[in-house]
């Protein structure tokens, strides 16, 4: 078969349901493939956008999203978007043109260093200068993309490669590698903290979320009564309806969710990455710092933590809550109940009929509107702000904000993508 329809299979194989992307004239094999093929091609008006709409599929999913880009200034269009998947460790696959090989040795038209470029903002990234290398880059990317802590992998495809011939076939698709559970001698040290504690908080970040440990979470809290606080991207892990919720770390008036963590002799962070928010930030005090997630807490001095759990955060609560219900382990509210209160009454003042139109404002009429698993998808701006602070989220994956790259544009056409990969609403608050 031809590369191109190769690369296309190996798609398929991998369960794309759409591409996004602007078409150009060194991709016109690898367009003439997707016309033929299970998958919709999403043409877009600059190829940013494309990028935005992959990194919110991405989000949404768990699954890769892929945007498609021409050669030169439009692989450079890419980068901003491809970048802001990387920081909010979104899974996505890029893909680019590329001149022929027998012209890359030189200076030509369009002709850049692509995989160079994109080197910074990907976790992997290559060259498909052999068609037989195809089904083995595919399924790389793929993986990689996914793999925890997810993020961007780049693909480019030249135009004679694409249009030679092959005879691999795509790669079956495994199922993705479990993370293991605690090692014992960490969670013992988590549980002694836990069982010392009079004043513990969690903090709920992205991985919280985009490893499925809601569930697990919510069921932790409900258990022990430890209030949580989010970063921005951590919102919906705990519905802000539950009474252990303080919403977001800058939220309250008078910092009243700062003012828990202030409070606090022991802080859990589940999930969090410090590109979602400084923990220079946190009035830490002396209290112990307990680092649950994926990989390693990066090194820095405003962040720690005397404790690191590397594992699966969903596996760690299930045995956090089990470890609390059999010794007993539970909390007194009534700490933090003033400070939630004080929030909630913030969250839900409405304005009054004859006050002029701001965001503030409409946020809790926003909420009255929306149900519980619409997505609201905020661009970047002070409407950001307001809306990660204010906007009460009860759900995972309702309420998406970027804030790792955070670059402006992602609403519009990241509510687009949202669209086609949810059943719910989905609105985009831009401006």
């Amino acid at each position: 078969m031809k590369a191109s329809d190769l690369l296309v299979a190996c798609l398929e194989r991998e369960g794309v349901d759409h591409v996004f992307g602007l078409p150009g004239e060194e991709m016109e094999d690898l367009l003439f493939s997707l016309r033929d093929s299970d998958v919709t091609f999403v043409p877009v008006r600059h190829e940013q956008g494309a990028a935005f709409m992959a990194d919110v599929h991405g989000r949404l999913t768990g699954q890769a999203g892929v945007c498609l880009a021409t050669l030169g200034p439009g692989a450079t269009n890419l980068l901003t978007g491809v970048a802001d998947a990387h920081l909010d460790k979104s899974p996505l696959v890029a893909i680019t043109a590329q001149g022929g090989l027998e012209r890359l040795h030189k200076e030509s038209h369009q002709a850049l260093d692509i995989v160079d470029m994109f080197e910074p903002i990907t976790k992997w990234n290559a060259q498909l200068n052999d068609p037989d290398i195809i089904h083995e880059s595919v399924r790389k990317a793929f993986k990689l993309a996914e793999y925890e802590k997810p993020g961007a992998t780049h693909l480019e495809l030249p135009e004679d490669v694409a249009d030679a011939e092959t005879t691999v076939e795509p790669l079956p698709v495994r199922k993705r590698v479990r993370f293991v559970s605690p090692d014992q001698a960490s969670f013992d040290r988590l549980t002694d903290d836990l069982a010392d504690a009079t004043r513990p908080v969690v903090i709920t970040g992205n991985g919280a979320v985009r490893t499925h440990a809601a569930e697990y979470l919510r069921a932790f809290v409900d258990a022990t009564n430890i209030p949580v606080v989010s970063t921005y991207m951590g919102k919906g892990a705990v519905s802000d309806a539950a009474a252990h919720s303080l919403m977001t770390l800058d939220s309250g008036t008078d910092g009243e969710a700062l003012d828990a963590i202030r409070q606090a002799d022991l802080v859990v962070s589940l999930g969090f990455d410090i590109a979602e928010h400084d923990p220079a930030d946190w009035p830490l005090g002396d209290a112990t710092v307990a680092h649950v997630d994926t990989e390693p807490a990066e090194v820095y001095e405003a962040y720690n933590p005397e404790i690191e759990i590397v594992a699966s955060i969903g596996q760690t609560l299930r045995e956090l809550t089990d470890w609390c219900r059999r010794e007993g382990v539970t909390f007194d509210s009534g700490w933090y109940e003033p400070l939630r209160d004080a929030i909630v009454a913030d969250v839900d003042r409405e304005p009054e009929p004859d006050a002029p139109f701001t965001v503030r404002g409409v946020l809790p009429l926003l909420r009255d509107a929306m149900d519980d698993d619409d997505v609201l998808i905020s661009d970047v701006g002070s409407h950001k702000m307001a809306i990660a602070q204010n906007f009460p989220t009860y759900e995972p994956n309702t309420c998406l904000i970027s804030n790792g790259l955070a670059s402006m544009g992602i609403a519009v056409p990241g509510g687009v993508a949202a669209d086609l990969a949810v059943e719910t609403n989905v609105v985009a608050a831009t401006g």
